[in-house]
C-alpha cells in the first residue's frame, strides 16, 4: 500500500523516539544548561571532526550518483569550520591532540561503508547530521554562546553563512526527500539507517560522559 504521508514526514514521526533519547542524553543536557563546562564542549566538537571528516569524504564519493548527487551542497560543509575551531581552542597541535572514541569509530566506520556502497544509506546519515544542524544547532549555539563566552570563534561549525533562509533549505531538502523514486522496502531502510544514526549519536554522548566521569 502506498504512503499517504510525504516521505519526509515518515521519517520524521518513525525516528521521533531515537531522536528525542538522543537529544535527552545526559552529556548533551548538562551542557545547554550550563552544568558542563567549555572543555565538554571541545571534547565533543573533537569527536565532531571525525564523523564530518567520514561524511565528508562519503560526498565526495558519492558526487556522481544520480539519487545522492542532489543532496550534496557545498554550502553545508562543515569540515573547514571544524578545522577553525579546534585550532581556536586547542592550538594549532590540535590534531596531535584528539581521538575518535569507540562509537565514533563505529558511527564512522558505518558512515564510510554505506557512502561507498549505498546512496540512501549515505543520504541517511547526511540528512540527520545537516538538517539537526541546521535546526536544533542554531539553539545549541545559543546557548554555548550565553553559557560559554564563545562569539563566533570556536562556534563557526554551527555558522552556516552560505545558507541565508535555513527554513527555505531544509523545505527544499525534505521536498528532495519526497521526489526521490524508493520502493517501499527502501524507504524503509533508509529510516532504519536514520535510527541508527541517532542511536550512534546516543552512543556518543554516552562516551563522552564516561570519559569525563574516568577523568
Amino acid at each position: 500500500m502506498a504512503e499517504l504521508i510525504p516521505f519526509s514526514e515518515a521519517l520524521r514521526e518513525r525516528t521521533r523516539g531515537v531522536h528525542q533519547e538522543s537529544e535527552g542524553a545526559g552529556f548533551m543536557q548538562d551542557l545547554m544548561s550550563g552544568r558542563g563546562c567549555r572543555d565538554d564542549y571541545i571534547q565533543l566538537l573533537s569527536q565532531h571532526y571525525f564523523i564530518y571528516e567520514a561524511l565528508e569524504e562519503a560526498a565526495a564519493w558519492m558526487g556522481d550518483d544520480p539519487v545522492a548527487a542532489p543532496f550534496i551542497s557545498p554550502k553545508l560543509t562543515r569540515l573547514p569550520a571544524i578545522e577553525a575551531d579546534l585550532d581556536f581552542l586547542l592550538g594549532h597541535d590540535w590534531r596531535e591532540r584528539i581521538a575518535p572514541l569507540p562509537s565514533t569509530a563505529r558511527y564512522t566506520a558505518r558512515i564510510r561503508e554505506v557512502g561507498r556502497t549505498w546512496p540512501g544509506g549515505f543520504i541517511a546519515h547526511h540528512y540527520t547530521r545537516y538538517l539537526g544542524d541546521l535546526s536544533g544547532g542554531q539553539i545549541i549555539r545559543t546557548l554555548l554562546q550565553r553559557q560559554y563566552g564563545f562569539e563566533t570563534n570556536g562556534v563557526g561549525f554551527y555558522l552556516f553563512a552560505d545558507i541565508a533562509k535555513p527554513k527555505l533549505f531544509k523545505d527544499t531538502y525534505r521536498s528532495q526527500l519526497d521526489a526521490v523514486e524508493w520502493t517501499e522496502e527502501e524507504r524503509d531502510r533508509v529510516i532504519a539507517e536514520v535510527a541508527l544514526a541517532f542511536r550512534f549519536n546516543t552512543e556518543l554522548f554516552d562516551d563522552l560522559a564516561s570519559a569525563k566521569a574516568a577523568a
